[in-house]
This record gives C-alpha cells, sequence and structure tokens, in this order.
C-alpha cells in the first residue's frame, strides 16, 4: 500500500486555523492519509507561529509543521524550534546557531525545509548545496519531503530536477497562490510550485484587502491583518508515495472552499 501524504498550504490566521480544523477529520478519512505536513508560518495573526497556534493545529490533525522567513515573527516559538521531540521545523539553510532544525523525521519518513534566496530579501546559506548535505544526512528514510518555502517559481521548479530521484516530493510554498503544475518527474520525484494557502478567499494572499490597495497607491508603510471571517479556501495537495522504492506515485490538487 503507498503512503498517502497531505501537503496542505501557508496557514493563514485564525480562519486559516477554523478551517484546517473543519475539513481536515473529514479529509483524513475520504483520502486515507497516512501523513499530514503544513506550512504553519503565519497561523499567529497572518505572521509568526506560536506554541499555542502550533498545538492547535497539531491538536487538529497536522503532523509536521514546516515554516518559511515569518517564522521568526514570534521569539516564543524559539525553544519549541529547539525541542527535537516537536514536529516543528525552519528553513535549514539559515546560519548556524539559530534556533531550529530543517528536518524532522518520523516512522522512516523524513520531512525537510529550506527557503529560496531570489526575490525573498535575506542572505542564507545556498539551499542547493545544504539539501545535498540534508538528503545524505537522512538516506536511513526511503520517503524524503520537502517544503522548499520561495518566491521564484524559476527556483522551485530547478530545485524539484535538481532533487529529482533523491527525494520523494518538492512542494514549493510562500507565494499563498495555488498552481496547477502538479506532475512526477522522470526520476521518480513529485512535484507542485506551489500549494497555495489556507484562508480568506476575499482577501488578499489572506489579509485584508483595503490596506495592500492602500499600500499600492501611497507606498507608505501600514499594517497589513488576515481576514477571519467570511468564505474561506483550503489549498493543498494529495501525494501518493511507494514505501519501498520512495518513489511518487501519483500528485493531484486537493482545493476546497468553505461557506
Amino acid at each position: 500500500m503507498p503512503l498517502n501524504v497531505l501537503l496542505i498550504g501557508d496557514i493563514v490566521g485564525k480562519l486559516g486555523r477554523r478551517t484546517v480544523g473543519a475539513l481536515l477529520p473529514d479529509l483524513r478519512r475520504e483520502l486515507d492519509l497516512g501523513l499530514v505536513i503544513a506550512n504553519g508560518e503565519n497561523t499567529a495573526g497572518g505572521r509568526g507561529l506560536t506554541p499555542s497556534t502550533a498545538k492547535e493545529l497539531i491538536d487538529k490533525g497536522v503532523d509536521v509543521l514546516t515554516s518559511g522567513n515569518h517564522i521568526w515573527e514570534n521569539r516564543e516559538i524559539y525553544p519549541v524550534l529547539d525541542d527535537p521531540e516537536a514536529p516543528v521545523i525552519r528553513p535549514m539553510n539559515y546560519p548556524e546557531g539559530v534556533p531550529g532544525r530543517g528536518i524532522h523525521k518520523r516512522d522512516g519518513v523524513a520531512v525537510l525545509n529550506a527557503m529560496g534566496r531570489t526575490f525573498m530579501g535575506v542572505s542564507i546559506e545556498d539551499p542547493f548545496r545544504a539539501l545535498d548535505a540534508a538528503v545524505e544526512s537522512v538516506a536511513d528514510c526511503r520517503i524524503k519531503i520537502l517544503d522548499f518555502h520561495a518566491e521564484a517559481t524559476s527556483e522551485k521548479i530547478a530545485m524539484s530536477y535538481y532533487l529529482d530521484g533523491r527525494v520523494s516530493a518538492v512542494v514549493g510554498t510562500h507565494t499563498h497562490v495555488p498552481t496547477s503544475d502538479t506532475r512526477i518527474l522522470p526520476n521518480g520525484t513529485a512535484f507542485v510550485s506551489d500549494l497555495g494557502m489556507v484562508g480568506a478567499l476575499h482577501s488578499v494572499l489572506g489579509m485584508a484587502v483595503e490596506p495592500v490597495i492602500e499600500r499600492f497607491l501611497m507606498q507608505l508603510p501600514n499594517r497589513f491583518d488576515p481576514v477571519d471571517s467570511g468564505p474561506a479556501v483550503f489549498n493543498s495537495v494529495l501525494i501518493q508515495i511507494d514505501e519501498e522504492t520512495g518513489r511518487a506515485l501519483a500528485i493531484e490538487r486537493v482545493d476546497r472552499e468553505v461557506a
């Protein structure tokens, strides 16, 4: 039997957390899920993760939380990142000495997290070389799944081909916009440029529309807050992975709207 893995896009704010709680129990049964991975870096007020929001999502059925550049917004999450038993990881290619780690191993499955450099506005290590070492370090795990948190589509696609045959899946996060390029690469790696998000349907990437428009019009700094009511979208992909070979067998989008 293949392992059915659901990978959920960036969860935004309270509405995103509620939507996960509303849909995930039924999806676990309907899709016979063996593993659920979600990007949690926007769950606390739209920016960052806290111990309480991490626990809430894990209690709702998420097995592993990945993240990205916003994971540092709430310092109270740092001890959780440092806990080797906590299923919460951050991009592995931040400088040595920052809190946390970029790999979580569970039942022979390695979940990896790395961040791109193009258009991200941060100075971090080369994710390609970082992943060379990381993949080698989890050679004992047949199944390896990467959340590659990046802005540039080209960087995400390049990474997927770079790792084709060495990992089971490369999924992109960060843009909050679901892409339709699900595919199995020639050597058995599943890929999608971006999972999308879980958050408000009538929003700009989960955030209230008016302040974002004001920023574009006036070019002045202002505060963005997540929309926490109204209809929501739930973006994810389902990947079936052969547990013996680690090769992906199928990938498909699983997208829902909740009134």
